[in-house]
């Protein structure tokens, strides 16, 4: 045992050694390493971790090799997602002009009927999304009859989007040109329906009672805004016939405006607005949120227009963005010039409103037509609107915001204008047969698509002037629709919610203590009221 004992450490001991001197060649190679290293210049230097990796990464890719790789997504598939994403994008644009409303409408009127226009302009988007989901969608969408559609109802039923065409088999049939998700079409149409209740906001401010805009917004939404645009986009009996109306200056913005007309006219003006013959200015109270509430209703039309292109098309999406910004552009300048000529200052709330009626007036062509004819449609759109609000105190139609001149006044032009400036098939890749109107009169088609644009115009405002007139009587028959004097006079904000938008700030009532220049021509700048009522 003790020889084996021996051995054993003489043995370790001979390893030891041979690993010591193993240890102090490897020291030695390395040290001669880094001396080679150290006698390159910098540049070799820095050259050398950058090899290491090109090593690394060949060697990677050829093990890589090996392996082969998950099948990824097929091309038709990417188009879905891109498209379900720009649907989805423009969709939350649409959205976001809903506070561009509010802003528009706040500082357009006095500052004690602020919170009520605000919730108003709050409360409505919700109550769209209830209305329309439940019953709305189904009327406008669903398969049925030319007239109204039968089925669809809580968006339920059969749906194997995003199949489109032949391909396609649900009850959405109206729908089923565009490939993208059922939810990502609701989303999209659920935002427009929501724009038409809010045009109703503005035109019956500051004197309707709360609980009756609520039930008549969600009268609006859910029945007369489907069944009418069931006739257009729901493949009824205007669509059958050749009407085009390409994101709404009809289907949205005049059906809005239609029913705004009709609350106005059935409410009546405000306390003290038309007195002995005059038209006496109520002027709002905030004209930097007003203005700010257009710059945002500017910037959600790019998600209105272009959307409705609903996929991802680049020279669809950039030429209606284009003509959109043309038309608003223009109306703008267009209204800020009538103006100056016709009131003798360029009012700033005409020229808001000029912005918004050259972008209501192209919403219906913008994909049918050049440039240039933008140009031309929201120049008359810009003129229009200020002989409008003009023409509408005339006849003693109060409208604090100008959404009548605006949404209907404009979209009724913006419709004609199909008939007038589309430049038929085949000159734009999105436009073929059967996916827009003849060409109009100014492009050598003649009055034909005119007269199809004016039976929709007709059409769409007898059944919106008959539903709204119905909902607006049974209400005041009912419910009543407007507040009481004392209400008005005190502003809504106490009367109809019990707060104050600006609680502690100086009030329009107490305003007079201060030093004021002479009052204009029909202004008043003693309060809220003129001293007589």
């Amino acid at each position: 045992m003790l020889k084996n004992k021996k051995r054993s450490t003489a043995k370790y001991r001979r390893q030891s050694a041979n690993w010591n001197v193993n240890k102090t060649q490897s020291n030695s190679i390395f040290s001669q390493f880094l001396w080679v290293i150290k006698r390159l210049s910098p540049s070799w230097q820095a050259c050398i971790p950058l090899a290491c990796l090109i090593v690394l990464a060949w060697g990677y890719v050829a093990v890589a090799q090996e392996t082969p790789a998950a099948a990824g997504p097929t091309t038709a598939e990417l188009k879905v997602a891109i498209d379900t994403l720009w649907v989805a994008i423009a969709a939350f644009l649409v959205f976001f002009m809903n506070a561009g409303f509010c802003m528009l409408e706040t500082g357009f009127c006095r500052q004690k009927n602020a919170v009520n226009v605000l919730a108003k302009n709050l409360i409505v988007f919700a109550l769209a999304t209830v209305a329309f989901w439940a019953i709305g969608f189904g009327l406008m969408f669903g398969d049925g009859n030319d007239f109204i559609g039968l089925s669809g109802f809580f968006l339920q039923g059969a749906d194997n989007s995003p199949a489109t065409g032949d391909a396609y088999k649900g009850v959405f049939s109206a729908l089923s040109w565009t490939g993208v998700p059922l939810a990502a079409k609701f989303l999209f149409q659920l935002v427009f329906a929501g724009t038409a209740a809010t045009i109703v906001s503005g035109a019956v401010a500051e004197r309707i009672k709360f609980i009756d805009f609520l039930i008549f917004s969600l009268l609006l939404v859910g029945v007369s805004y489907a069944i009418t645009g069931h006739w257009i986009w729901g493949g009824g009996w205007l669509a059958d016939r050749g009407f085009f109306d390409f994101a709404g200056s009809t289907v949205v913005h005049s059906a809005g405006g239609w029913a705004a007309l009709m609350g106005a006219a059935l409410l009546g003006p405000r306390l003290g607005k038309y007195q002995d013959g005059q038209t006496v200015a109520i002027p709002g109270h905030n004209m930097s949120i007003a203005t700010l509430g257009c710059l945002i209703l500017w910037l959600g039309w790019f998600g209105f227009n272009p959307g409705s292109v609903m996929a991802a098309d680049p020279g669809a999406i950039t030429h209606i963005a284009l003509t959109t910004n043309m038309a608003g552009a223009v109306g703008g300048i267009a209204a800020t010039i009538t103006a100056w000529l016709y009131l003798g200052k360029p009012d700033l709330s005409m020229i808001i409103n000029g912005i918004l009626a050259g972008l209501v007036g192209v919403t219906a062509s913008c994909a049918y037509i050049t440039i240039g004819s933008s140009f031309f449609i929201g120049l008359i759109a810009g003129v229009l609107v200020v002989f409008a609000v003009t023409f509408f105190d005339k006849i003693k139609i109060d409208d604090p915001v100008g959404a009548v001149s605006v949404h209907l006044v404009c979209g009724i032009w913006g419709t004609l204008a199909v008939g007038l400036f589309a430049v038929g098939p085949g000159v734009y890749s999105w436009y073929g047969e059967n996916l827009g109107p003849a060409k109009g009169l100014f492009a050598g088609g003649g009055l034909g698509q005119f007269f199809t644009q004016l039976l929709g115009v007709l059409s769409v405002g007898g059944m919106t002037v008959l539903l709204s007139t119905i909902f607006f009587l049974v209400l005041k028959a009912t419910l009543g629709i407007r507040v009481s004097r004392e209400e008005e006079i005190e502003g809504l904000d106490i009367g109809e919610h019990g707060m104050e938008a600006y609680s502690g700030f100086v009030k329009e009532a107490d305003a007079g203590r201060f030093g004021e220049p002479s009052s204009h021509r029909g202004i008043s700048t003693s309060g809220d009221l003129p001293t007589t009522l």
